[in-house]
């Protein structure tokens, strides 16, 4: 038994992680009472977003736009898509400044401008072909309206729209709390506006890849916050019987699942910054880019706004229902009775005080018991009764 009981003391002396003492309550960050900080923070970020998205605006793909594709086979080394691009410049065409060019496996580029006169494609055509070391009719042209591109936007606009309703509503069913709907929802735009933000500074293409990357996005930022909500739901369960009004339940719970939040969110980005680093630093522009800078940007402020935005909402508006102000008056209560109860005096004890009678035969001697508070009367003796 001693052995054992010695085997496990430097189990019990262990510190305990920063996940466990979080999740105990024996360390917490208060996340819902500087939620004004928060929202400041966020608001400014939001700020800059719509600046860049009316200074700047986004520099739409080809496929909203509509313009020139040219595609050639040739084999793809190293500095391929840089020197094609230098050479479409020095075409002689004007503002081809938005020229992107693509590999497309290891033996063919593809090449999109603006859209160009029957002489302009001649001429560029004529570029790429002088480049790529083959006859100009081995160049293949396309010409892209804009059509096409403002189909997806009105798509992606449905399935937004659909996306939110549905996400409401299944928000509210879980958690029977339609104020819980509102806050992820208010969260996800946010997570929205920012990443659209981003490209506007960043100028990089608008594609049917960022679409795609700005839809998956969503998910992400729900799961966070829906993570978040479970837990809050849990800490409230029962509010009145403990001493935490509902903006500290959620702060609790928000710093229960902080690590978790955390390493998942870690976990999420490192193949996504991989994907962005390739796509931005090795491939150049294309689709990589795109996708990858949505779900960089996405993913991150999926994960602040859950802590930050959606769950000090949430408290602040459950703190003004007259439940909540019912439950901060019983605590208020319960705190000022055991206020009281500390600061009354404690009852003195009490003494025995023995008064002898002059016949001490008699039996009559008299105990009376007194506070120590009050003065002992003095013991009367025989003689001084005779006196």
């Amino acid at each position: 038994m001693a052995d054992n009981a010695t085997r496990r003391r430097p189990a019990e002396g262990r510190k305990q992680s920063l996940a466990h003492r979080l999740y105990t309550g024996d360390l917490s960050y208060e996340f819902v009472s500087r939620r004004r900080l928060w929202y400041l923070i966020s608001g400014t970020l939001i700020v800059v977003s719509l600046l860049a998205l009316a200074v700047r605006g986004l520099n739409l793909g080809i496929e909203f736009t509509g313009g020139a594709d040219f595609t050639v086979t040739a084999p793809v080394a190293s500095g391929s898509v840089n020197d094609m691009r230098v050479a479409v410049l020095n075409s002689g065409v004007s503002q081809l400044d938005g020229t992107t060019v693509l590999s497309v496996g290891s033996n063919q580029l593809r090449i999109q401008t603006r859209s160009l006169s029957a002489t302009e494609v001649a001429t560029v055509r004529g570029a790429i072909a002088t480049q790529a070391g083959v006859g100009s009719d081995k160049v293949a042209y396309n010409l892209i309206g804009p059509s096409w591109g403002k189909q997806i936007t009105t798509k992606a606009v449905q399935a937004l729209i659909v996306f939110i309703v549905l996400v409401m509503l299944l928000i509210w069913v879980r958690f029977r709390d339609w104020k819980m709907s509102v806050s992820a929802i208010v969260a996800l735009i946010h997570d929205l506006i920012l990443t659209i933000g981003i490209y506007a500074l960043v100028g990089f293409s608008v594609s049917p890849s960022t679409l795609i990357g700005v839809l998956t996005i969503l998910g992400y930022s729900l799961y966070d916050t829906v993570v978040v909500f479970d837990k809050v739901s849990e800490n409230v369960s029962e509010l009145r019987r403990g001493n935490r009004t509902y903006s500290t339940a959620a702060n609790d719970a928000v710093n229960q699942v902080l690590v978790r939040s955390l390493n998942t969110t870690i976990i999420g980005v490192l193949p996504v910054a991989a994907i962005l680093f390739a796509g931005a630093f090795y491939l150049g522009s294309g689709p990589l880019e795109d996708l990858g800078l949505a779900l960089f940007v996405g993913m991150i402020s999926g994960a602040y706004s859950s802590i930050f935005i959606a769950t000090p909402l949430l408290a602040q508006a459950k703190e003004r229902e007259p439940e909540m102000h019912q439950v901060r008056q019983a605590i208020a209560r319960r705190e000022a009775k055991a206020r009281r109860d500390l600061a009354a005096p404690v009852a003195a004890p009490a003494v025995a005080v023995v008064v002898e009678d002059a016949d001490p035969g008699n039996g009559d001697d008299q105990v009376t018991r007194e506070p120590t508070s009050r003065r002992p009367r003095q013991r009367t003796t025989r003689s001084q009764r005779r006196g």
